[in-house]
């Protein structure tokens, strides 16, 4: 459908949400109001459905703290990962605060976490001592 210019999950105006009950009151179909007001079916049988549970369309406060990083930053912050691996977070951070959103280096970490990127350094490798060196190219030449 043809949404509005938002993130992925988007609230429609209550003004909107109002009218869409209106005329659900009216006796207008669930085929009929989507194709009038340009929206989703499923959106308006959603409104429909809380509008009979809860009897309002008003946005209800939700649980728990809203994501300082949106979709779009997080999937900057993996573009200059994936760009550049050995960036730092403080690196990151510095980013991000040229895109306009400052916030903390847990929080950068914890969004690169979410995305499946962890930091990790790779296993040191036992270093050959000269005696060991020998014996390699004494096996290698046989």
């Amino acid at each position: 459908g043809s949404t509005p210019s938002c993130e992925s999950n988007c609230e429609l105006p209550e003004e909107l949400r109002d009218r869409i009950v209106a005329r659900h009151r009216s006796g207008q179909g669930y085929k009929k109001i989507p194709a009038a007001l340009k929206v989703p079916k499923r959106t308006v049988a959603s409104i429909i459905l809380k509008w009979k549970t809860f009897g309002m369309t008003r946005t209800l406060p939700r649980a728990g703290r809203p994501a300082k990083l949106n979709y779009r930053g997080r999937r900057a912050l993996v573009r200059e990962v994936k760009k550049n691996p050995k960036i730092t977070v403080a690196d990151l951070q510095r980013c991000s605060r040229e895109m306009g959103k400052s916030c903390r280096n847990s929080t950068i970490t914890a969004a690169l976490h979410q995305s499946g990127l962890y930091g990790r350094v790779a296993r040191r490798k036992p270093l050959l001592s000269a005696r060991h060196m020998k014996a390699r190219m004494k096996d290698s030449k046989m």
